[in-house]
Order: C-alpha cells, then sequence, then structure tokens
C-alpha cells in the first residue's frame, strides 16, 4: 500500500505543479464563459445598414401587411403570443424555446420600398430592379404573385442569397402576412385566430410508487452531461494517462522499478494518480462554474425576475457520480492499456483513436433505450461495461430498472476496470522488453497468457 501510494503522490504533485495545469485551471473557466456569453452578445449585434428589400405585389393589397411583417421588431412570435418579460422567458424556456429565441435575436432590420408595374412588364420591373441590385442600390426584390393566397408561393431575388438566417425571417415574415389576409377576407376575427393557434403546453409527469411527480427534462440532461464529461476528459487526459504509462519505455527505467514494485501497483498508481489530476482540474471548474450560476440567479432574483430550477431527485445525482467515474476510469484504463501495448506517445494516440468511437456508440444506443427502457435489448446494452455509463442512467432517468439492475451494471464496470488494469500490468511488464515496433493483438494475447 505504502508502494501504491507514493507512485500516486508522485504522479499527482508531477502533474500538478505544471506550468500547463495552472494555465488551464485557469483558461477553463474564461474560455466557459467566452463561449457562454460571447456568442450571445454577437447574435444580438446588427451589423451594417438595413437589409433593403423592394417588393412587387401583384395582388394590389399584400404589400401594406408585407411591409409591416418586415419591419416589425416588436418581438411577437410566430404563434401570434404577446410579449413579455423576455428575461423571465429565456430562463424558464425550454430548450427549443431557447433556440428558437436566440434565432429571433439575429434578426435584422429592414427597409421596404414598393414598386408598381404601371402597366410594364415584370420582365422590364425586374431587369431594372437586377441592375439596382448591381450597382448596391438595393439588397433585392420580392414578387407577390396574383394566386400566392392560394399557392403560398413567392420569389425573392438577391444578392446575398445564401444568408440562411434572413432568407428564413423574410419567409416567415411574409408567410405570417399571408395567412392574416387569408384570414381577414374570411372575416374571421383575429383574437379567434390568436386563440386557435395558441401551442398546446404539456407538462408531463412521471408515475412512480410515491406518486406522480413532474419531469422537467433535468434528468436527460444529466445524461449528456456525463457522456459528454467523460469525451471532454478522454480528449484532455487520455492521452496524458497514455504518456504517464509509456514514459518509463521511452526512458527505460521500467526494469528498476518492477524490481522493487510489481507491475499491477505501477500501474495502478499511474492510473489513479494521473485520474486525481483530471478530478481536480474539472472539480475546480465546476466550482466556479457553480459560483457564477449562483451569482447570475441573485443578480436576477435581485431585479425582481423570478428563476424555475430543475428539480433534481438526490439518488439521481448520486447516479450522475457513481457513472461518470465508473466511465471515465473504464475508459481510462483502455488508454492504460494501450499504452502498455506500445512504444511511444505518437503511437499510443493512432491505436487509442478507435476509443473515442466506442464511447460515440452509447450515445447512438441511448435512443433506442429511451423509447423502451425495460426491453431485453435495453437491458443487454445496459450491462456492457463500454456502454453503461449512458445507456444505464438513460434507463435510470426515463424509466428506473429494479436496483439489482443498477448493482449488476457497477459491479460489471469495476470488475472490467479491475480486469483492465490487470492486462494492462502484465503486458506492460513483458512489453518492456521489446524493442523497435509495436506489439500485434497475437503477441498481447501470448503475452497475458505467460505466467
Amino acid at each position: 500500500m505504502d508502494k501504491l501510494l507514493a507512485i500516486i503522490k508522485r504522479e499527482y504533485i508531477q502533474r500538478v505543479r505544471s506550468r500547463m495545469f495552472v494555465v488551464w485551471t485557469i483558461l477553463g473557466p474564461l474560455m466557459l464563459v467566452f463561449f457562454s456569453v460571447v456568442p450571445a452578445l454577437v447574435f444580438g449585434i446588427k451589423a451594417g445598414e438595413p437589409t433593403r428589400i423592394a417588393v412587387i405585389d401583384q395582388t394590389g393589397k399584400m404589400y401594406d401587411r408585407v411591409q409591416a411583417a418586415l419591419t416589425d421588431e416588436s418581438g411577437i412570435g410566430d404563434e401570434g403570443e404577446a410579449p413579455e418579460s423576455k428575461a423571465v422567458k429565456n430562463i424558464n424556456a425550454s430548450p427549443q424555446d431557447r433556440m428558437r429565441r436566440a434565432s429571433r435575436s439575429m434578426s435584422g432590420s429592414y427597409a421596404i420600398e414598393p414598386v408598381n408595374l404601371d402597366g410594364r412588364s415584370i420582365e422590364t420591373v425586374t431587369a431594372e430592379l437586377n441592375q439596382r441590385v448591381l450597382k448596391n442600390q438595393l439588397d433585392g426584390y420580392l414578387i407577390i404573385p396574383r394566386d400566392v393566397l392560394t399557392s403560398g408561393q413567392i420569389s425573392y431575388h438577391g444578392r446575398n442569397t445564401g444568408d440562411v438566417v434572413t432568407m428564413d425571417q423574410i419567409r416567415s415574415r411574409v408567410a405570417k402576412a399571408i395567412r392574416d389576409q387569408i384570414i381577414a377576407e374570411a372575416n374571421v376575427p383575429q383574437k379567434v385566430f390568436a386563440d386557435i393557434s395558441k401551442p398546446v403546453k404539456m407538462d408531463p409527469r412521471r408515475i412512480t410508487e410515491t406518486g406522480t411527480q413532474r419531469d422537467s427534462g433535468a434528468g436527460f440532461i444529466l445524461v449528456l452531461i456525463v457522456g459528454f464529461l467523460i469525451y471532454l476528459m478522454l480528449i484532455t487526459y487520455g492521452q496524458v494517462i497514455l504518456g504517464a504509462v509509456v514514459e518509463e519505455k521511452e526512458t527505460r527505467i521500467a526494469e528498476v522499478l518492477f524490481s522493487s514494485v510489481r507491475s499491477f501497483t505501477l500501474m495502478m498508481g499511474k492510473l489513479i494518480g494521473v485520474s486525481l489530476v483530471a478530478l481536480t482540474q474539472y472539480g475546480i471548474w465546476a466550482i466556479v462554474f457553480a459560483l457564477f450560476a449562483l451569482y447570475g440567479v441573485g443578480m436576477l432574483a435581485s431585479q425582481g425576475i423570478p428563476v424555475e430550477l430543475p428539480q433534481i431527485p438526490p439518488s439521481l445525482v448520486i447516479y450522475f457520480i457513481i457513472f461518470f467515474l465508473l466511465g471515465y476510469f473504464i475508459y481510462a484504463t483502455i488508454y492504460a492499456l494501450v499504452g502498455a501495448m506500445v512504444t511511444t506517445t505518437q503511437e499510443g494516440g493512432q491505436v487509442a483513436l478507435p476509443v473515442i468511437f466506442l464511447l460515440m456508440i452509447g450515445f447512438y444506443l441511448s435512443f433506442a433505450v429511451m423509447r423502451s427502457p425495460n426491453s431485453s435489448f435495453a437491458f443487454w446494452v445496459s450491462m456492457v461495461p463500454f456502454w453503461s455509463p449512458i445507456t444505464m442512467m438513460v434507463r435510470i432517468v426515463t424509466q428506473q430498472p429494479p436496483f439489482w439492475e443498477i448493482a449488476l451494471s457497477i459491479g460489471i464496470g469495476i470488475a472490467t476496470v479491475i480486469l483492465l488494469i490487470w492486462l494492462a500490468a502484465r503486458v506492460y511488464r513483458i512489453g518492456m522488453l521489446m524493442y523497435g515496433k509495436r506489439a500485434s493483438i497475437p503477441e498481447v494475447i501470448r503475452w497475458v497468457r505467460q505466467t
């Protein structure tokens, strides 16, 4: 035990004291804030002048509605919802609503002008407008045909049709103008139509043995966080673990170490030491993020803006921690095994690339598990240790399985970690005698069978 602790201490202190650890520990929260706040600020920037659009209204009755729809910046939603406190709606909105409102925040302004045919052909007018666009007197023009109320077809000609955001805004706003015109001609009161178009809100409630409880969707977000954190830690620390295992191979001092410490103890110490470094850094980031979130909530509360926090059961948080640690150590031991097989870090990076794909399979399987969490398929894929940190968490948040299934999945995962470390230790000890080339799979199997 003393030797194991000494190896862990050496691996941990050596890397925590490194300059890169300090730099990335500081840069991590700054990058998080940067990529959280800056995009919102950029989306809100209205760069350049208003988009200048000419409108050819062949119906003779649509221009006013189209002009009003395109220049309306009141923030009324597509479903006719009245604008209210945007801060409250953005905080308490679902992820889908937030995406829609983020798109609306990129809305540009428009300068609209009418174009009368005055007996001229449409070809003549469009030719003149094309020249104005080429001379930068217009950004584009919109043609509203006579049968637009029945066909629902319009056409836009402009210099920049690759701006998908502007194209979608023009389409949706003109569609609203057409819809309003159809309603007016059908003598349907606007309020009646607004009530008909009002979206239905569903309150999902899960039935449990203790009663019903509201499902805010926070559980599934935890599943995504588990998978994302495992992926992120593998990207940032997988190569570090691999490099720590290869380190003694490159310096050729492992023969000396093996004379005083077992290969299993050495491998376990390296894995735990580097993993503690990763957990330390991510723990600091988590604390900074929590403080930042609490500060934001406090600022909103001081302004009288209510914030609805998702309700997460304590048991779900415990499962989150267990399966996150389990998933990380499973994939970390795979990196350690790869490091035991190769002779250089560069070779290890190539061999370890499929490890990420193995994790991604768990993400794809989670969608099938989510639809039928109690099926035989869901049971077996949640027992596979490489996928269980994601698939079993999906089962827990959708329709929690019996406790023995959760315990069995955790037990298989722990056994897999121990087995992989044992394999890595055996391969590492014998592989130290190899020079010049990477071990092949048959050679590794032969090494494992040796006493």
